[in-house]
Protein backbone atom coordinates (compact mmCIF):
# COMPACT_ATOMS: atom_id res chain seq x y z
CA UNK A 1 0.00 0.00 0.00
CA UNK A 2 1.28 3.19 -1.20
CA UNK A 3 0.30 6.22 1.80
CA UNK A 4 -2.12 9.25 0.69
CA UNK A 5 1.12 11.33 -0.25
CA UNK A 6 4.26 11.61 -1.83
CA UNK A 7 6.47 14.33 -3.26
CA UNK A 8 9.54 14.63 -6.00
CA UNK A 9 12.47 14.46 -5.42
CA UNK A 10 12.26 12.53 -2.52
CA UNK A 11 14.21 14.80 -0.82
CA UNK A 12 13.02 17.06 1.91
CA UNK A 13 14.08 19.93 3.90
CA UNK A 14 13.76 19.46 7.81
CA UNK A 15 12.75 22.41 9.84
CA UNK A 16 15.39 24.97 11.49
CA UNK A 17 14.02 26.20 14.77
CA UNK A 18 13.83 30.32 14.08
CA UNK A 19 14.94 29.61 10.11
CA UNK A 20 13.01 27.84 8.44
CA UNK A 21 10.35 29.70 6.33
CA UNK A 22 9.52 30.74 3.36
CA UNK A 23 12.55 32.41 1.84
CA UNK A 24 14.42 29.28 3.28
CA UNK A 25 12.24 26.82 1.10
CA UNK A 26 11.89 29.17 -1.68
CA UNK A 27 15.77 29.10 -1.66
CA UNK A 28 15.50 25.27 -1.42
CA UNK A 29 12.97 24.53 -4.02
CA UNK A 30 15.25 23.71 -7.26
CA UNK A 31 16.79 20.53 -5.31
CA UNK A 32 13.74 19.43 -2.42
CA UNK A 33 10.60 18.02 -3.09
CA UNK A 34 9.31 19.29 0.33
CA UNK A 35 10.16 21.69 2.89
CA UNK A 36 9.04 21.63 6.61
CA UNK A 37 8.98 25.14 7.97
CA UNK A 38 9.04 25.86 11.36
CA UNK A 39 9.28 24.74 14.31
CA UNK A 40 6.87 26.82 15.97
CA UNK A 41 5.16 27.17 19.71
CA UNK A 42 1.56 27.45 19.75
CA UNK A 43 0.02 27.72 22.74
CA UNK A 44 1.03 29.56 26.38
CA UNK A 45 3.25 27.04 27.39
CA UNK A 46 4.97 25.98 24.49
CA UNK A 47 6.01 30.03 23.13
CA UNK A 48 6.75 30.25 26.99
CA UNK A 49 9.45 27.86 26.75
CA UNK A 50 10.33 28.76 22.91
CA UNK A 51 10.82 32.86 24.94
CA UNK A 52 13.49 31.01 26.88
CA UNK A 53 15.59 29.15 24.44
CA UNK A 54 15.60 33.30 23.13
CA UNK A 55 17.09 34.03 25.95
CA UNK A 56 20.02 31.21 25.64
CA UNK A 57 20.80 32.58 22.12
CA UNK A 58 18.89 30.13 19.73
CA UNK A 59 16.80 31.07 17.20
CA UNK A 60 12.59 30.84 17.54
CA UNK A 61 9.76 31.85 15.52
CA UNK A 62 7.72 33.90 18.32
CA UNK A 63 5.05 35.73 15.83
CA UNK A 64 2.23 37.55 17.85
CA UNK A 65 -0.58 35.52 16.28
CA UNK A 66 1.73 31.60 15.00
CA UNK A 67 -2.04 30.50 13.00
CA UNK A 68 -1.27 33.74 11.25
CA UNK A 69 2.11 33.37 10.76
CA UNK A 70 1.54 30.23 9.22
CA UNK A 71 -1.01 30.99 7.03
CA UNK A 72 1.41 33.66 5.94
CA UNK A 73 4.18 31.39 5.29
CA UNK A 74 2.34 28.95 3.26
CA UNK A 75 0.52 31.58 1.38
CA UNK A 76 3.86 32.90 0.14
CA UNK A 77 5.00 29.79 -0.90
CA UNK A 78 1.83 29.39 -3.55
CA UNK A 79 3.78 29.87 -6.39
CA UNK A 80 6.83 27.67 -5.47
CA UNK A 81 7.08 24.00 -6.65
CA UNK A 82 7.66 22.66 -3.64
CA UNK A 83 5.05 20.64 -1.02
CA UNK A 84 5.11 23.06 2.36
CA UNK A 85 4.61 21.33 5.37
CA UNK A 86 4.43 22.80 8.97
CA UNK A 87 6.23 21.61 11.87
CA UNK A 88 4.34 22.54 15.18
CA UNK A 89 5.18 22.39 19.03
CA UNK A 90 2.58 22.46 21.45
CA UNK A 91 1.18 21.47 25.26
CA UNK A 92 -2.41 20.96 24.65
CA UNK A 93 -3.84 19.74 21.50
CA UNK A 94 -6.44 22.01 20.32
CA UNK A 95 -3.88 24.24 19.03
CA UNK A 96 -2.69 21.71 16.75
CA UNK A 97 -5.93 21.12 15.05
CA UNK A 98 -6.44 24.76 14.85
CA UNK A 99 -2.98 24.75 12.56
CA UNK A 100 -4.04 21.66 11.29
CA UNK A 101 -6.74 23.20 9.69
CA UNK A 102 -4.07 25.92 8.08
CA UNK A 103 -2.59 23.58 6.38
CA UNK A 104 -5.25 21.97 5.14
CA UNK A 105 -6.45 25.22 3.41
CA UNK A 106 -2.87 25.63 2.22
CA UNK A 107 -2.54 21.74 0.89
CA UNK A 108 0.01 21.51 2.93
CA UNK A 109 1.03 18.77 5.68
CA UNK A 110 1.30 19.24 9.35
CA UNK A 111 3.62 18.09 11.52
CA UNK A 112 3.49 17.32 15.07
CA UNK A 113 6.94 17.88 16.72
CA UNK A 114 7.63 15.02 19.38
CA UNK A 115 11.20 15.53 18.65
CA UNK A 116 13.02 18.46 20.17
CA UNK A 117 14.71 17.60 23.20
CA UNK A 118 15.75 20.81 25.27
CA UNK A 119 14.45 21.26 28.28
CA UNK A 120 12.46 23.97 28.27
CA UNK A 121 10.41 22.48 25.83
CA UNK A 122 10.00 18.84 27.62
CA UNK A 123 9.34 20.88 31.00
CA UNK A 124 6.33 21.85 29.87
CA UNK A 125 5.62 19.16 27.78
CA UNK A 126 6.29 19.33 24.27
CA UNK A 127 9.17 17.60 22.09
CA UNK A 128 11.04 14.39 23.35
CA UNK A 129 8.14 14.44 26.75
CA UNK A 130 5.19 14.10 24.14
CA UNK A 131 7.18 11.38 22.33
CA UNK A 132 7.28 9.12 25.79
CA UNK A 133 3.29 9.95 26.35
CA UNK A 134 1.84 7.86 23.70
CA UNK A 135 -1.66 8.09 24.53
CA UNK A 136 -1.36 12.20 24.31
CA UNK A 137 0.57 12.26 21.20
CA UNK A 138 -2.15 9.79 19.37
CA UNK A 139 -4.98 12.11 20.54
CA UNK A 140 -3.06 15.19 19.08
CA UNK A 141 -2.92 13.28 15.46
CA UNK A 142 -6.73 11.99 16.19
CA UNK A 143 -7.64 15.82 16.67
CA UNK A 144 -5.52 16.73 14.03
CA UNK A 145 -6.65 14.37 11.20
CA UNK A 146 -10.01 14.84 11.83
CA UNK A 147 -9.48 18.37 10.01
CA UNK A 148 -8.75 16.76 6.60
CA UNK A 149 -5.30 17.46 7.07
CA UNK A 150 -2.19 15.32 6.20
CA UNK A 151 -0.71 14.74 9.17
CA UNK A 152 2.59 13.29 10.51
CA UNK A 153 4.97 13.22 13.52
CA UNK A 154 8.80 13.80 13.91
CA UNK A 155 10.48 11.50 16.12
CA UNK A 156 13.53 10.39 17.58
CA UNK A 157 15.29 6.99 17.81
CA UNK A 158 16.80 5.90 20.52
CA UNK A 159 14.84 7.69 23.39
CA UNK A 160 14.57 5.13 26.53
CA UNK A 161 11.54 3.37 26.65
CA UNK A 162 10.01 4.02 23.47
CA UNK A 163 9.45 1.33 20.89
CA UNK A 164 9.15 3.26 17.73
CA UNK A 165 7.71 0.51 15.39
CA UNK A 166 4.75 0.02 18.02
CA UNK A 167 4.39 3.86 18.42
CA UNK A 168 4.04 4.61 14.74
CA UNK A 169 1.16 1.70 14.40
CA UNK A 170 -0.73 3.55 16.93
CA UNK A 171 0.07 6.46 15.03
CA UNK A 172 -1.39 5.14 11.84
CA UNK A 173 -4.57 3.77 13.47
CA UNK A 174 -4.85 7.34 14.53
CA UNK A 175 -4.90 9.05 11.36
CA UNK A 176 -1.35 9.41 10.85
CA UNK A 177 -0.37 9.90 7.12
CA UNK A 178 3.74 10.00 7.61
CA UNK A 179 6.29 9.27 10.25
CA UNK A 180 9.24 11.47 9.86
CA UNK A 181 11.83 9.59 11.87
CA UNK A 182 15.60 11.25 13.73
CA UNK A 183 17.46 8.24 12.91
CA UNK A 184 20.23 9.30 15.55
CA UNK A 185 23.25 6.37 15.29
CA UNK A 186 20.67 3.61 15.02
CA UNK A 187 19.48 3.50 10.99
CA UNK A 188 18.19 0.58 10.82
CA UNK A 189 15.05 1.44 12.60
CA UNK A 190 13.90 2.93 9.42
CA UNK A 191 13.61 -0.87 8.57
CA UNK A 192 11.75 -1.26 11.51
CA UNK A 193 9.11 1.35 11.27
CA UNK A 194 8.96 -0.17 7.32
CA UNK A 195 8.37 -2.70 8.28
CA UNK A 196 5.57 -2.34 10.94
CA UNK A 197 3.31 0.18 9.47
CA UNK A 198 2.13 1.74 6.15
CA UNK A 199 3.01 5.38 6.66
CA UNK A 200 4.90 6.93 4.38
CA UNK A 201 8.50 7.43 6.35
CA UNK A 202 10.94 10.20 5.99
CA UNK A 203 14.59 9.21 7.17
CA UNK A 204 16.42 11.93 8.88
CA UNK A 205 19.98 12.64 10.58
CA UNK A 206 23.58 12.44 8.85
CA UNK A 207 21.84 12.86 5.03
CA UNK A 208 24.84 14.50 3.43
CA UNK A 209 26.07 12.18 0.04
CA UNK A 210 25.36 9.36 -1.64
CA UNK A 211 25.75 6.74 0.52
CA UNK A 212 23.80 8.01 3.05
CA UNK A 213 21.23 8.51 0.74
CA UNK A 214 21.33 5.14 -0.48
CA UNK A 215 21.51 3.46 3.09
CA UNK A 216 17.83 4.85 4.34
CA UNK A 217 16.68 3.97 1.01
CA UNK A 218 17.79 0.95 1.09
CA UNK A 219 16.06 0.04 4.62
CA UNK A 220 13.16 1.37 3.22
CA UNK A 221 12.62 4.95 3.35
CA UNK A 222 10.16 6.43 0.80
CA UNK A 223 12.06 9.59 1.63
CA UNK A 224 14.97 11.41 3.40
CA UNK A 225 15.53 14.99 4.85
CA UNK A 226 18.31 17.28 5.03
CA UNK A 227 18.40 19.35 8.20
CA UNK A 228 21.22 21.82 9.21
CA UNK A 229 22.65 22.27 5.66
CA UNK A 230 19.52 22.60 4.71
CA UNK A 231 20.57 26.38 3.49
CA UNK A 232 23.51 24.89 1.31
CA UNK A 233 23.34 24.64 -2.37
CA UNK A 234 26.31 22.03 -2.36
CA UNK A 235 25.07 19.79 0.03
CA UNK A 236 21.32 19.86 -1.70
CA UNK A 237 22.40 19.06 -5.22
CA UNK A 238 24.90 16.38 -4.02
CA UNK A 239 21.62 14.78 -1.84
CA UNK A 240 19.03 15.41 -4.77
CA UNK A 241 21.27 13.66 -7.46
CA UNK A 242 21.57 10.88 -5.12
CA UNK A 243 17.86 10.66 -4.73
CA UNK A 244 17.47 10.50 -8.15
CA UNK A 245 19.63 7.77 -9.14
CA UNK A 246 18.25 5.50 -6.42
CA UNK A 247 16.39 2.41 -8.81
CA UNK A 248 12.87 1.48 -7.98
CA UNK A 249 12.26 4.53 -5.58
CA UNK A 250 8.73 5.23 -5.47
CA UNK A 251 6.97 8.48 -6.47
CA UNK A 252 3.10 9.08 -7.64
Amino acid sequence: MVPPLSFSPSLALASLSGEADAEWARAGAEHAGAAFLGGIALDADSRAAARELVERDRNEFLPDDPLAFIDRQLEALADVPIQPAFNVRSATAEPVAQAARVCRDHEAYLEINAHCRQDELCIVGCGETLLQDGPRLTDYVDQAASTGATVGVKVRAEVPGIDLPDLARSLELAGADFIHVDAMDTESVIADVVDATDLFVIANNGVRDEDTVHEYLEYGADAVSVGRPSDNPAVLARVGAAVDRKPGLETI
